[in-house]
């Protein structure tokens, strides 16, 4: 992987990772020029086996990250001419499930408390940000919060915010930077790909709260000169008491101490991205909106991994599936009598079924069978003599 000469801080610091810690363990003993698909797979069958640092066993995902390192470095000794196929395209690993990202419903939240055991994405309900949100609302990075909950940016987008990116004027913010960590090392670059750089608007409500921010930044800068401290204009949009922008890590840090303090289930920085799709999507808002407010490459990764459905949501489907099928017409209108009353609506005598002098055929009228067979039932047979008759 020498040959790679634009690679990322952090990606350079996986690769050194999954080399140094799985790679030359299991298979630096072997030959590059010998190398076998067959030896591979014995070396991840021998890499699943391990436990990683909290003593459980390497997950997909982990395995998918050293195959991606070593598939990545053996291309490159094709390239090179050092080899003449890729032998870790033909490694077998077992598939990496996406995680689907869970709403903290009352029942998840009990589950929670009872067994300490989490969603792996969880998403809170409208109703729980906004208590988190109003909990923080003196805290100096308010406006960090606020702008991931609504709109999505990433934990390195917001910390690589500047002022001059921001128009307030116009009700959005762009988003051509983001500071990212490689260990403890803050690395700034561009976005994460093409499609991350793009512009996301910005609400009325959203615009107020960056401006109060701004001011307020203002005057903590005034105030520590004022005391003869060092503040520095860096332009940022979030800074630390010295004008210098935060270290990306601290936020994380920063997140759960709050969500612990304010006594809500534990949700992660990055679950807070989530939870702007989920909230855009209730909202209204089609997915290929979400698409470029989020900045993904693909409009699949929106809709299978960025957004769940909230219950009030849910719900409302399932009211609109149903009043679909009671507005429908006559029958629909004895299936909502039946269902109000609680109870089959009787039969009419049989003089009254049959065909009158005018040749018209009478009202259909569920039979007197028990509950929904009964209906089922009843529909049948009259399907079956709209057949008979065609």
């Amino acid at each position: 992987m020498s040959t790679r000469t634009r690679i990322r801080p952090t990606t350079r610091t996986h690769y050194t990772r999954d080399v140094e810690h799985f790679l030359i363990p299991h298979i630096g003993q072997l030959i590059l020029g010998e190398l076998t698909s067959r030896q591979l797979n014995t070396a991840f069958t021998q890499i699943a086996s391990t436990r990683n640092r909290s003593g459980q066993p390497q997950t997909a995902c982990t395995l998918q990250h050293v195959h991606t390192t070593l598939r990545a470095a053996l291309t490159g000794a094709v390239r090179e001419g050092l080899i003449a196929d890729n032998p870790a395209r033909r490694v077998e690993l077992p598939a990496r499930p996406r995680p689907q990202a869970q709403v903290w419903t009352e029942a998840r939240v009990a589950e929670w408390k009872a067994t300490g055991q989490r969603p792996t994405v969880a998403v809170w309900t409208p109703t729980q940000l906004a208590s988190f949100l109003d909990y923080v609302r003196d805290d100096n990075l308010f406006a960090l919060w606020w702008l991931i909950a609504l709109r999505g940016l990433r934990r390195g987008e917001a910390a690589g915010l500047r002022w001059t990116e921001v128009d307030l004027h116009g009700g959005q913010l762009s988003v051509v930077r983001q500071r990212t960590t490689a260990g403890y090392d803050v690395h700034e670059g561009p976005p994460k790909s093409t499609s991350s750089r793009r512009t996301v608007a910005l609400d009325q409500h959203t615009v107020r709260v960056l401006r109060q921010h701004r001011d307020r930044q203002h005057q903590r800068r005034a105030a520590r000169a004022e005391a003869g401290g060092v503040c520095h204009d860096s332009g940022y949009v979030f800074t630390g008491p010295d004008g210098l922008p935060i270290h990306p890590g601290y936020l994380t840090q920063r997140l759960r101490l709050l969500v612990n303090r304010a006594g809500l289930p534990p949700i992660r920085l990055h679950d807070l991205r989530h939870g702007a799709a989920t909230l855009a999507c209730a909202a209204g808002a089609d997915l290929k909106a979400v698409q470029d407010q989020l900045g993904h490459a693909t409009i699949v990764l929106t809709a299978d991994t960025y957004t769940s459905v909230l219950p009030e949501s849910q719900r409302a489907v399932a009211e609109a599936t149903a009043r679909l099928v009671l507005d429908a017409g006559k029958p629909g209108e004895e299936i909502r009598r039946q269902l109000r009353h609680g109870r089959d609506t009787p039969q009419e005598p049989a003089a009254a079924q049959e065909r009158p002098a005018g040749g018209c055929r009478p009202r259909w009228r569920p039979s007197r069978a028990a509950g929904a067979a009964g209906l089922r039932a009843s529909y049948r047979r009259r399907a079956g003599r709209a057949h008979g008759s065609g």
